[in-house]
């Protein structure tokens, strides 16, 4: 199975997040780099995972994660999230037309390997999406095996996906934990902050 996490330009990325650390735009920058790194190295490390594809518009994004095992493509002027999902998709499908491709949003710094997997191992090959944790929007979505990624995210997403896809991971906190404001960051240490997350969030979760 093989992902595509997308991944805006960093300065306009996680705006909700703006103050979450000192800083300001270089701190800024530092914790959403941080997320996407433990989010993009907890995935890679999943059973079942064989390529992941970061799909971004910022060259510091890219060397980032040069050494990670992660490929990166700088494709600026997509019009939006679920275009860039598509072009990653297609990537991917170039050289396995018949694959299971899947979009991760790239905000998941407290995911656990084994919380990937186990969502691959219950959609069984089938069309399937996770929701968040609100339970309106979607952090993974899944292709049946070399159908279409059809992605609907934006508002509203997960009830877009289940028009005709499955949901599976209701009990994966992990893999449902995304991070758009200080009290998701908050909840997300609550269960286990990746390495990189942890020391760039230190301050904005009380760990003065």
């Amino acid at each position: 199975m093989d992902l595509v996490v997308p991944v805006k330009q960093l300065d306009r990325a996680k705006s909700r997040l703006r103050g979450a650390v000192p800083g300001g735009r270089v701190g800024h920058r530092a914790l959403v780099l941080a997320v996407v790194l433990d989010t993009v190295t907890a995935a890679l490390a999943a059973p079942g995972v064989r390529r992941l594809l970061v799909v971004c518009e910022d060259a510091r994004v890219i060397e980032a994660l040069r050494d990670t095992g992660a490929e990166c493509v700088d494709e600026r002027g997509l019009p939006g999230l679920n275009a860039a999902l598509v072009f990653g998709a297609d990537l991917l499908r170039a050289g396995d037309p018949h694959s299971v491709v899947g979009a991760l949003q790239a905000d998941l710094p407290a995911l656990r390997p084994a919380e990937l997997a186990a969502a691959l191992t219950e959609a069984d090959g089938r069309r399937a999406f996770v929701p968040d944790r609100p339970g309106t929007g979607t952090t993974l979505l899944l292709s049946a095996p070399g159908g279409p990624l059809a992605p609907r995210f934006g508002v509203g997403s997960a009830a877009a996906h289940a028009a005709d896809a499955v949901r599976v991971g209701a009990d994966l906190a992990t893999l449902r934990r995304d991070v758009d404001t200080d009290a998701d960051l908050a909840a997300a240490r609550e269960l286990g902050l990746g390495p990189r997350t942890t020391r760039a969030a230190q301050v904005a979760c009380g760990a003065r």
